[in-house]
């Protein structure tokens, strides 16, 4: 390691790391929170006591030893401090988790939104914090975080509003800041407003939005996502390309741009001929402005005391102040919200901010020796953090962008000249014609931004397949080190050359990997099948063919797991889409096969961005067609007739309860009915359509607990397919899982299997899984 890096001053990293070490674990384990609490402020106490006593010792001449003990005592008194904020948030966490929740039973809460409203697979999900509980006629006060999921977005909610609101609750995961996970019956009621600062803030907010929305799409959607963070008017389309293309940190608030902020606050200040007193009190206020605009939700108020690293270390004019600074962040963070020690987020804000740090220098000269300096800084900046997040990144998702520093290189200028403009015309809203002009100029490198992720996402093998799990996460962390050890000065000869050889063996064998498992295990995927299920992750995609003839019903959420899909099966040609709805978990993946469909089907549009979507399959070549009850046609030799939706005079809106659903079967298809995302009441009215018995149904809303058990006793099946992948929503339930096994189902769900095939024989039907359960 270079001699630039020894001289960081590193001694407060064993402290940061201890805080996240006991938070993470204690979050999850919430019940010995008093106990280690104790113990941690005993102990810590004992050692400051212990140094107070050297020290003293030391004026009489005796020499202290008591750097490593001190910095001990102080990491116990962090971690003390974090635990004790967990113990004291206990009894209000037990109180309503010990109400009555289980059963569906419905729940009536009060809530203040603390977070932005965000698109999701199922609707609309914001934070907040439950201020009352009604289970019955019982009424819990209370402040508890709380999750809220609900279909529809009513006028007036936003941060800062007060809303109520009756579902269904459950418990959030174990580690997660929210208590409960409220999935809302009906649209919110908005009680009040926000006001003050808040309400000024959503104005600003609507206002941008409403400037970039007569912009050409897709760049419209990120002039708010790079200015303010709001992504509400980003495509399902781009935000897949940004996620495949490592480009998706640009919309997210970051430290980069509440560093951006305070900077433009600093140089105008100076400009003014302000002293350093005056820049300071300025920048933390325009800092202060800027997380109330873009919300003070916990990830912003991370990314702004990560902005204070820089400031603070230029303050403080010492080599190595911004680690040290960048590790009393985390500090103070953990203790302030000791649940964000298990926030991805968190996670890798703290890192890539420690690898800008440490790292992008060093890289840097060495990058030097082959390249002009500004190439070689525009390289080693993303690479530095691409290296440092690597690691967690695969936890969440097991590929490899293969073009992530090129594609971060190439949108470095593009992203601060967005934010600083889309900024500017944000808070410009009072001068529309002004905020126009602003908006039209964020929207020019926006467009770059949209550009390079579309291409990105083009190019063949833009990704690599990883292996999942702990293994992976440990193969990355040490393949990055010793690609990072390779590229610093100052390393060792011979810890180079092992380095070198390291990621050249990692490198070979993905190569060879990629080259011999893909035919390999195409091989090993039966030729005869009849209905094949994709395995996507949480959402749903089925492949249905008779004869030369394929329909796939619904695109799941990711267009790379699609391609893989349709690759793995051999499928190149489309002949009918349908979509039974339009949640992100079901159409998500439609970039695979634009181009490459005959005819598309689709359930009721009620969002422009649904329409943009039809419109770009029907400019693809592709007739598109509204789905009803009652359509039918053929596919290959087999038939198939849509049972649902029926009208739009049946009550139910567009979305999961106006699903199509979809009856195949002939030409040696065996009888499917494929149920969408129907809760129970669409099932049961759907009771009468049905067609005698089924062999196959593809389980209604990945196995959620909304059945009707009624209609799959009806069904008769003997097969049942569940698309399910990693999700908080508990799917598949175990009620419904319950009900199939009493119904003598073979039960196939991808979360498990990965993907699977259906081939009609002799003898039945004969069922082919990707992987072998546990129970085989």
């Amino acid at each position: 390691m270079s001699a630039r890096i020894r001289r960081r001053d590193l001694r407060l990293l064993p402290v940061a790391i201890g805080v996240w070490v006991v938070a993470l674990v204690v979050t999850h384990h919430p019940e010995v929170a008093v106990i280690v609490a104790a113990v941690l402020w005993t102990v810590a106490t004992a050692l400051l006591v212990a140094v107070a006593i050297s020290l003293r010792r030391s004026r009489d001449g005796a020499r202290p030893r008591r750097t490593p003990i001190t910095i001990f005592a102080v990491a116990l008194a962090f971690a003390a401090a974090a635990v004790s904020h967990i113990a004291m948030s206990a009894p209000d966490r037990d109180r309503v988790l010990a109400l009555p929740l289980s059963g569906g039973r419905l729940v009536t809460i009060e809530a203040d939104v603390t977070g932005k409203i965000l698109s999701s697979a199922t609707g609309w999900r914001f934070d907040a914090v439950a201020t009352r509980v009604r289970v019955g006629g019982d009424v819990t006060a209370t402040r508890v975080p709380v999750v809220v999921r609900t279909a529809e977005h009513p006028v007036g909610l936003d941060l800062g509003a007060t809303v109520s609101l009756t579902g269904s609750a459950a418990p959030a995961r174990p580690g997660e800041r929210p208590v409960l996970v409220i999935t809302a019956a009906g649209p919110p009621e908005v009680v009040s407003r926000p006001r003050g600062p808040l309400a000024l803030a959503s104005r600003l907010r609507t206002a941008l939005l409403a400037q970039a929305a007569s912009l050409p799409q897709p760049g419209a959607g990120l002039v708010a996502g790079l200015a303010v963070g709001d992504t509400s008017a980003v495509t399902v389309e781009l935000d897949a390309q940004m996620k495949t293309a490592s480009l998706s940190h640009l919309t997210a608030v970051s430290g980069a741009n509440c560093a951006l902020v305070v900077g433009i606050a600093f140089v105008g200040a100076g400009m003014l001929g302000l002293r350093r007193p005056w820049r300071v009190t300025i920048g933390l206020a325009a800092l202060s402005g800027f997380v109330i605009l873009v919300s003070p939700e916990p990830s912003v108020v991370r990314a702004a005391a990560m902005a204070g690293i820089a400031m603070l270390a230029a303050l403080l004019g010492r080599a190595g102040a911004g680690t040290s600074v960048l590790c009393l962040a985390i500090v103070a963070c953990l203790i302030a919200d000791p649940w964000l020690a298990g926030s991805i987020g968190f996670a890798l804000s703290s890192a890539a901010t420690g690898a800008l740090i440490l790292f992008a220098g060093p890289v840097s000269d060495s990058l030097r020796r082959f390249m002009p300096r500004p190439l070689a800084l525009a390289i080693a900046v993303p690479a530095a953090a691409q290296l440092a997040c690597t690691p967690i990144l695969v936890m969440i998702d097991p590929r490899l962008p293969v073009y992530a520093v090129l594609a971060n290189a190439l949108t470095a200028p593009a992203a601060p000249l967005a934010t600083i403009a889309g900024l500017a015309a944000c808070l410009s809203a009072g001068v529309p014609l002004l905020a126009s002009g602003l908006a039209a100029i964020a929207w020019v490198p926006c467009a770059w931004i949209a550009a390079t992720a579309e291409a990105v996402d083009a190019v063949p093998g833009n990704s690599i397949a990883w292996i999942p799990g702990a293994p992976g996460v440990m193969l990355a962390t040490v393949l990055c080190t010793a690609l990072l050890l390779a590229m610093l000065p100052g390393t060792p000869r011979r810890i180079r050359r092992i380095s070198t050889g390291l990621v050249a063996l990692a490198v070979g064998g993905a190569v060879g990997a990629g080259l011999v498992s893909g035919p390999l295990d195409r091989a090993r995927t039966p030729e005869d099948w009849a209905i094949a299920l994709c395995d996507v992750g949480q959402g749903d995609a089925v492949l249905v063919r008779s004869n030369d003839a394929v329909a796939l019903v619904d695109t799941g959420p990711d267009p790379e797991a699609l391609r893989a899909c349709l690759d793995r099966f051999g499928v190149r040609r489309i002949d009918l889409l349908v979509l039974t709805h339009f949640d992100l978990d079901h159409v998500g993946g439609s970039d695979a096969v634009m181009g490459r469909v005959g005819a598309v089907l689709h359930g009721p549009v009620a969002e422009p961005q649904e329409e943009q979507l039809l419109a770009r399959l029907g400019a693809a070549g592709a007739e598109v067609r509204t789905a009803s009850a009652g359509l039918a046609g053929v596919l290959g030799a087999a038939e198939w007739e849509v049972l649902w939706p029926r009208s739009r005079e049946s009550g139910f809106a567009p979305g999961n309860d106006s699903s199509v659903v979809i009856d195949v079967r002939g030409g040696g298809v065996p009888a499917a009915l494929l149920l969408g995302d129907l809760s129970e009441t669409p099932q049961l009215a759907l009771g009468a359509a049905l067609r005698s018995t089924y062999d196959v149904v593809k389980v209604s809303h990945h196995g959620s607990a909304d059945q009707a058990a009624s209609l799959y006793r009806r069904l008769g099946a003997r097969v049942a397919l569940i698309g399910v992948g990693d999700n908080s929503y508990g799917h598949p339930r175990e009620e419904t899982l319950a009900l199939l096994r009493s119904l003598g189902h073979e039960i196939v769900r991808t979360d498990e299997t990965g993907a699977a095939a259906l081939t009609m024989t002799d003898a039945g039907i004969r069922v082919w899984r990707q992987r072998l359960t546990a129970s085989g």
